[in-house]
Order: C-alpha cells, then structure tokens, then sequence
C-alpha cells in the first residue's frame, strides 16, 4: 500500500491502482471513492502514518504515552481534578513513589502534564492536549 495525494493536497491510502482511476481510501474518515489517476501523486509517506492521521493529534499522544490502565486512569484524574500536588497523588492512588515519579515525568515529556505548585508544594495539572484528548476518548468533543 502506499500513499497519495489529489492536486488540493488531500493525503490518501492508496486501496487499488485501475487504468484510468484508482480506488483510495481517506485516512480520516475510513472513506472509500474513485478518483482518476491524473489528479493523484504519489508522495512518499508511510501508509502507516497517514492511517494513524486519522486519529486526532492529543488523542494519538495518549495512545503512545500511556503503558496500562492506571496510566491512562492517572491521566484521566489529573484531567478531572485540575492540579494535584505529588503528596495528593501518593495519598489518594495506589502508585508507589517511583512509579508515580516515572509516570509523570513520561506524560511532561509527552507534552500531556505540566509541573505546577499546589498548597504550596509541588504539583502537576494537565495540558490542554490532555484535556481534549479526555474529552475525545470519551466521545464528548464539547468539553469546555
């Protein structure tokens, strides 16, 4: 499989190659049309990446940061509690110390938690990559 482009500069998957047009599938939307194959270019990218473009960008940063479901569980109370303090987090879940420390520093260098002080001690809030992410996985895009 390989990728291609129409002349608006629309990335497609490229399904099935015919005499006059080919079969192509839109990476977002899963879609499946005809186009003539003089307005299609070939253009180098992995078909892999284009499928994975289908996903919204905070979604796919998640999806590769989180290694479980309490990873994604943590991610998802920073999201709902606004910015904890790292003495909240070893209090309220069932993290030891050193876990709890490599997690956050996996999601800050993902880009999905940003270092903060609660109470006076230090913390960590979500970004808003995070939090559209949430809202995406839960299916509510209206998340204010």
């Amino acid at each position: 499989m390989q990728t291609v482009h129409d002349d608006d500069g629309k990335r497609y998957l490229l399904v099935k190659r015919s005499g006059e047009s080919s079969r192509v599938r839109d990476p977002e939307t899963g879609a499946e049309r005809y186009l003539p194959n003089d307005e299609l270019t070939a253009d180098g990218v992995s078909p892999l990446v284009a499928a994975a473009s289908g996903v919204p960008e905070a979604v796919r940063r998640v999806v590769t940061a989180v290694h479980d479901d309490r990873s994604l569980g943590l991610l998802f109370e920073l999201a709902d509690r606004d910015a904890l303090s790292v003495v909240e987090l070893l209090d309220a879940y069932d993290l030891c110390e050193s876990d709890l420390h490599g997690l956050l520093g996996e999601f800050r260098a993902a880009g999905l938690l940003t270092e903060t002080t609660v109470h006076g001690e230090r913390g960590y809030a979500a970004t808003e990559t995070t939090r559209e992410a949430v809202a995406a996985l839960r299916g509510d895009e209206r998340r204010d």
